[in-house]
């Protein structure tokens, strides 16, 4: 990426084929054309958001010792190299991404797209940064890899998703093309190379739910992988490695063979100048997406409801935050931000829900545990059709005289109908920061170097803010389970 270039095919390969255009176009080539939308300074000031909410989770998770696996494999067989993978220094951009492509997820903080199930932050951003480290590109590159990334990974995790909650996990299968088209705009490569490296993404697409029914950590690596695999396509597109042009739509590609029931025109839904990254939504509270809305009610409701008085609490729902989050006494600080009662319960009782909330003291309040008793789930019909595009809650409070106060919501704080403001993300981002124990000001120079992005030549000031926290992370080994 950094010095080598592109070359000819050899007399004896097979030559590329040329990059077609208009409707005899496959979904990759047409994909690079929605990819040159105008920018606007909104746009980078959006992308320059969510880098910094990825940061902020990536630090809080390393400080977490979340994922530990990832940085001692690394610390162990890695490379010196110029990109820093947070909580094991300066290595090389495959590595770095996959260490950072591990902390996204497992504070459950991380950026959401609903029409795709998407988590594209996650892998995306780690991709786009090692590769824009590794080849010292410009701050407005950076922010274009990411635009561009998240386009691609979250139109082709919305085809996906039309066709129902697959077992497959979106993030893995479908970011990896999102991680793929970041590295190599990142690294400055040719369209030539972008396609390539999209047709190798989609064989190294992975991940499936089977990790969440059982106490593993696979979910962060699946995460991992992606991010690393985007680095990877994009290697081996820069040396001349060719992928195939109908990876998403032909007859043994992508959409038929992972989501037989997927809407792949959705993929080209007409362009327009607004990017994707606008969809996104971003969570105040560390818990799973599907509780969001609750949560949200519950707090808004807690002022005009006595506490000691209440009978039963009756959160209504769609499908899947059922499926996903109905855990009534959770045991570790990862089941209890999968828990809609846990996660009610806390709004009610502290108006807040934070990652203090979901450690062990917590868990073992009594005053939670008793509230938690009194919660009841149950399918809503109406939010469940509306599911993935609207994913709300309504919440029923019954207290002893037979009142019942409800609340009811189609959004969650944090989605792009109810945003959270700039000033309420650069909260949560000194939150993190300070639980990973990261001093103010080291917090306050990541917040200040992101905020000159757009107008400076160079990424050192921001390299060199990061690599400051990461060096002063405390990490303290994990107390209360294995898949925290």
């Amino acid at each position: 990426m950094r010095s080598s270039t592109i070359t000819a095919p050899s007399e004896t390969s097979p030559e590329r084929p040329r990059i077609a255009r208009g409707s005899g176009a496959s979904m990759t080539e047409r994909l690079l054309t929605v990819c040159t939308m105008p920018v606007a300074e909104s746009d980078l000031r959006q992308a320059a958001l969510l880098l910094m909410d990825w940061c902020g989770i990536a630090l809080a998770g390393a400080g977490a010792n979340a994922a530990p696996w990832a940085r001692e494999w690394v610390a162990r067989s890695g490379t010196a190299g110029t990109c820093l993978g947070i909580g094991v220094g300066a290595v090389q951009p495959e590595q770095a991404a996959f260490v950072n492509g591990s902390l996204g997820s497992l504070l459950e903080m991380d950026d959401l797209h609903r029409a795709s199930i998407l988590h594209a932050g996650d892998v995306v951003i780690p991709a786009a940064l090692a590769a824009a480290q590794f080849s010292a590109a410009p701050p407005g590159r950076l922010l274009e890899a990411i635009l561009c990334g998240y386009e691609v990974a979250l139109r082709i995790g919305t085809a996906a998703a039309e066709g129902g909650y697959a077992g497959w996990y979106n993030t893995g299968t479908c970011g990896v093309f999102g991680a793929a088209m970041a590295a190599t705009h990142a690294a400055g490569l040719s369209d030539e190379a972008k396609l390539d490296a999209l047709g190798q993404a989609g064989m190294q697409a992975a991940g499936i739910w089977q990790c969440r029914l059982e106490p593993t950590d696979s979910k962060a690596l699946a995460a991992a992988h992606a991010a690393r695999a985007g680095i990877t396509a994009a290697f081996m597109a820069e040396h001349g490695c060719r992928g195939a042009r109908h990876v998403l739509e032909g007859p043994l590609g992508f959409f038929p063979l992972f989501y037989p029931q997927a809407e792949p025109l959705r993929v080209l839904d007409a362009p327009t100048d607004r990017w994707k990254v606008h969809d996104v939504s971003f969570k105040p509270w560390p818990a799973c997406r599907h509780v969001h809305p609750a949560v949200g009610l519950a707090i808004d409701m807690r002022d005009n409801v006595d506490l000691q008085a209440i009978s039963r609490i009756t959160v209504r729902t769609y499908a899947a935050a059922i499926d996903f989050c109905d855990r009534v006494s959770p045991q570790t600080a990862h089941e209890a931000r999968f828990s809609l009662q846990h996660c009610v319960a806390v709004a009610l009782i502290h108006g807040r829900l934070g990652l203090a909330d979901t450690q062990a003291p917590a868990l073992g309040d009594a005053a939670l545990a008793r509230l938690r008793q009194c919660i009841d789930l149950a399918e809503e019909p109406v939010l469940t059709a509306g599911f993935p595009h609207r994913m709300g809650a309504r919440i029923e409070i019954e207290t002893r005289d037979g009142t019942v106060l409800t609340g009811s919501t189609e959004h969650a704080l944090g989605d792009p109908e109810v945003p959270v403001d700039v000033e309420g993300l650069t909260q949560k981002f000194h939150a993190n920061l300070a639980f990973a124990g990261v001093a103010p000001a080291e917090a306050a120079e990541i917040v200040a170097a992101l905020s000159a992005l757009p107008g400076t030549k160079t990424l050192s000031r921001l390299n060199a803010a990061l690599s400051a926290a990461a060096g002063s992370l405390k990490i303290e080994p994990r107390k209360d389970e294995k898949d925290d």
